[in-house]
């Protein structure tokens, strides 16, 4: 693995993430209370001993770049590194990075390293766990020259993603970006023995689509990227080499979810606190590293919890909480009730002036206060919520902007630092 560059793709603008990305990007969104998207493709990294990672960043890159800086250090006795690369002006180039592909094309100057055979793009807003070794090792075994990382899927899903058509080898032969076409789609269907040929149960999915994993061999990915001006790996790229290169399908059936949406943002988190959760947070041999942030443990008084997440460095009293994370700091008055919820939680504790101040302006205290209800909502880092605040989307509402709230698929919005006074009713 010593000869593998990885390379995170740190995320476009976020819109459909919006207002979660409304201050940071999108690989920099909070993940089950205490750790953020980004550290899912460099855990995995880790734990496949690849160690040489380069992060692409671009929009509201700040608390994404203070997060990795923190967060992963490498001594002096290691080979290893962890670098941001920004978008950046160059004699080459002026722009922003345009797309995926583009992206990279602008940084390949980095990756023309000594000992350097293969690049791993990742993706840096993606809920999954692999061992990188598997699509490397399938790779050179296949003498591809590019590897893509596929999972099954059943058609319904077919709309969102990148579909594969593959050869009896595992060849790709075929990439349709996000088809519609019920006729296309039945050309791309797969028997369940393709699947069980490759050790993995079809179990209705009859699809093979594109997890926007890829392995390249560094020559061919520099020939290919200056061959052409084309900006995406998926709509631009991947469809054009297939006609004339050696692309592989690599053939994935763990849990893989791209957190895009507000809803996948919501339904992932919400599947992490739950009993039986497809992600593993708790495995001691493949953990998911962050920030340590030396936090106290939460004190929770008088409380009722089920199936719910608790992070570091909370004060919970007397509140009533199920299916719900709460992140750190999160500060939960009494008779508090929050249901099927993600309370983000604080960047810090307020110290004694600034709660003076605060209610010299009548500003509620950072955190949730008494007698509040909130059920079916995303509550952002920093928010001031008063006392006796009903947040629920009783009405079913999908999409709403309001002053001080948003709703997204039916999911209630607090923006990052908002307020929302006492006797408030959302």
């Amino acid at each position: 693995m010593d000869n593998v560059i990885s390379v995170i793709l740190g995320g476009g603008r976020g819109t459909r993430l919006y207002p979660l990305t409304k201050e940071r990007s999108k690989p920099a969104v909070p993940l089950a209370g205490k750790y953020r998207l980004i550290d899912i493709p460099i855990s995995n990294c880790l734990n496949s001993e690849l160690n040489k990672i380069y992060v692409l960043t671009q929009f509201n890159s700040a608390s994404l770049h203070r997060h990795i800086t923190r967060a992963y250090k490498f001594d002096n006795f290691s080979r290893g590194f962890i670098e941001i690369l920004a978008a950046t002006q160059t004699i080459e180039s002026m722009n922003w990075y345009q797309g995926t592909a583009d992206a990279v094309r602008q940084n390949l100057r980095f990756f023309n390293q000594p000992n350097i055979d293969f690049v791993l793009i990742l993706s840096g807003d993606q809920l999954y766990r692999m061992d990188y070794e598997h699509i490397i090792k399938e790779h050179i075994q296949n003498g591809a020259e590019v590897t893509i990382s596929t999972i099954p899927v059943e058609r319904k899903e077919s709309p969102n993603l990148g579909i594969l058509k593959i050869d009896e080898q595992g060849r790709i032969t075929g990439f349709f970006e996000k088809p519609k076409d019920e006729t296309i789609i039945d050309s791309l269907s797969l028997g369940a023995g393709v699947f069980e040929r490759r050790g993995v149960s079809a179990r209705g999915r009859s699809l093979l689509a594109s997890m926007g994993i890829y392995v390249f061999n560094l020559e061919v990915l520099t020939e290919i990227l200056k061959e052409t001006s084309k900006s995406d790996f998926g709509k631009d790229i991947i469809p054009e080499i297939i006609k004339t290169r050696r692309v592989f399908a690599y053939f994935f059936d763990g849990y893989w979810e791209d957190i895009g949406t507000i809803k996948s943002f919501y339904e992932a988190n919400l599947n992490l606190a739950s009993l039986t959760p497809s992600f593993n947070l708790y495995s001691e041999k493949v953990p998911i590293y962050t920030n340590p942030l030396f936090l106290p443990g939460s004190i929770i008084n008088g409380c009722k919890i089920t199936q719910s997440i608790i992070s570091d460095g909370c004060r919970v009293d007397q509140a009533e909480i199920s299916n719900s994370v709460i992140g750190i700091r999160s500060i939960l008055g009494k008779n508090t009730l929050i249901q099927n919820s993600i309370i983000m939680g604080a960047d810090y504790y307020e110290t004694e002036a600034n709660i003076r101040t605060n209610r010299f302006k009548k500003i509620p205290d950072t955190g949730i206060g008494n007698q509040c209800r909130i059920v079916g909502a995303i509550i952002d880092k920093n928010v001031h919520i008063g006392e006796q605040v009903t947040i629920e989307n009783k009405q079913k509402i999908e999409y709403l902007d309001a002053e001080n709230y948003m709703i997204r698929d039916s999911i209630v919005i607090i923006p990052k630092g908002s307020i929302v006074p006492s006797y408030t009713t959302i």
